[in-house]
């Protein structure tokens, strides 16, 4: 075959190689749904930690960090490439028209040594040419460095939006808890006012209560269904809340699927965090600390590539390249082949490369200044959360003690009220500070075991709790 031909048959082959990789589509659009978010409709009640499993695999944002990871990962190839040899082939056609003064020059001498120009005429050419790199003064090295530095630091960015995820998911969730321990705590004060004003319906209809009593009993119990109907609302834009965070399609979940119910706190939530540790653990483990730490590499091995420019580059070079008038039969005697070492060393070229150096060691100062001062943010912030801790601690027993007293001093008034010797009023405040009671004590609970979450995020181990 000839060879013209045979190089164009490889280009177009490659050509259509390419085009049918740029129209397969990625293996990431072409996943299908993952089987998690059927799973919601299989469970009736979701817990905290099915829902942090959920959103950890179906959450759309965390499909944005991973592009870049797997963007870092095809920039490390390209700083791989130069460590190979660079080969080229090529292929032309042309036609060149002398002007007649100039052709007949040019026959007259082809003439002399036994041959003929045609005017106008033909010329194909054909070649390959080959280079590498031998040395660079390292700067490929520590471009490659650096790339892989950067790579590193994408996946910590990816670790840390999961670590925010997380979070998000915790705080929506333990949110949705409350409002649906504040919807028991509506219906239980609308079952209570049902049953008194069912018994003193009762006692008035046999004259021995008054209608006062009835419409009192029956004023509260719509106040108490009135509560109930704004705490099943906050409750069901909770579950929408975290359905987004889920990412469920249609932004609700299935009518069946509850959360767990709000428990008792936990010894472990009543111990007393230490703020020296929880900082040490943040320093090691938290990812956009580690994202900080492959920052500042990359920016070290970016000065590195600059200070290259100091040095010479030297190659190696080689062609074989033909050319022949007329047609495209090409014969031996029509290539030839030239080999080579090159070398090139900027003299001058009015500070470029100082400046260029200068550049890069200013963003790493930049990078490492930001780094320093992440770590003391971080530091405060977890200092913050521990004080928090200790503080929500102290109110929740405070509410724990208030709760069983504000109990106990109902049941109370409820006695002496049916029994004839206390007051009406009396026992509409014992409930009400009772209800009042029992929601700040849920409330307690939720910033209790929310200040943990944060506290979790803020060190990092968060993605360990829910690993």
């Amino acid at each position: 075959m000839r060879l013209v031909e045979h190089l164009c048959s490889v280009m177009l082959w490659v050509a259509a190689i390419l085009l049918m990789t740029n129209t397969i589509p990625h293996p990431a659009m072409a996943q299908p749904p993952d089987p998690a978010l059927a799973e919601l409709e299989k469970i009736e009640v979701l817990d905290l930690a099915t829902a942090a499993r959920i959103a950890l695999v179906t959450n759309p944002s965390l499909e944005v960090a991973q592009a870049r990871v797997m963007e870092a990962s095809q920039i490390v190839k390209q700083a791989q490439a130069p460590y190979w040899p660079q080969v080229d082939a090529s292929a032309s056609v042309s036609r060149v028209d002398m002007a007649e003064n100039s052709f007949r020059t040019q026959q007259a001498i082809a003439q002399l040594f036994g041959s003929d120009l045609a005017n106008p005429e033909d010329y194909y050419n054909a070649g390959l040419t080959a280079s590498w790199l031998v040395f660079d003064g390292f700067a490929r090295e520590f471009r490659l460095s650096a790339a892989r530095y950067g790579e590193k630091a994408s996946e910590a960015a990816r670790q840390d939006a999961r670590r925010l995820l997380l979070s998000a998911v915790a705080f929506a969730y333990l949110q949705a808890q409350l409002s649906k321990e504040n919807v028991a705590i509506a219906i239980a004060d609308e079952e209570f006012n049902q049953r008194l004003l069912t018994e003193s319906r009762l006692r008035y209809d046999v004259g021995t209560g008054a209608l006062s009593d009835v419409l009192n009993f029956q004023i509260r119990g719509n106040s108490a269904h009135s509560r109930r109907i704004q705490e099943e609302t906050n409750y069901r834009r909770g579950l929408i809340s975290l359905s987004a965070l889920l990412g469920v399609p249609q932004g609700r979940f299935p009518e069946k699927l509850k959360l767990a119910d709000l428990t008792p706190t936990s010894e472990v939530e009543l111990a007393v965090p230490r703020p020296a540790e929880q900082v040490e653990t943040a320093l090691r483990l938290r990812p956009d600390l580690q994202q900080g730490d492959w920052s500042v590499r990359q920016a070290e091995a970016t000065v590195k590539v600059a200070r290259a420019g100091y040095f010479p580059t030297v190659s190696l070079m080689g062609s074989y390249s033909g050319e022949r008038p007329g047609d495209m039969d090409f014969e031996g005697d029509d290539f030839g082949n030239t080999v080579g070492v090159g070398l090139n060393w900027n003299i001058f070229s009015g500070g470029l490369t100082r400046a260029r150096h200068g550049e890069a060691k200013a963003r790493l100062y930049e990078t490492e200044m930001f780094l320093a001062d992440a770590k003391v943010q971080v530091a405060s912030q977890v200092q913050n959360i521990t004080e928090q801790i200790g503080n929500a601690q102290t109110q929740l027993r405070l509410q724990e003690t208030n709760t069983q007293l504000m109990q106990q001093q109902r049941d109370l008034v409820e006695k002496e009220y049916k029994a004839g010797v206390g007051s009406l009023v009396r026992l509409n405040e014992a409930q009400r500070d009772l209800i009042v009671t029992q929601a700040q004590l849920a409330l307690a609970r939720v910033a209790l075991r929310f200040a943990w979450y944060d506290l979790q995020t803020a060190t990092g181990q968060i993605l360990e709790t829910f690993k």
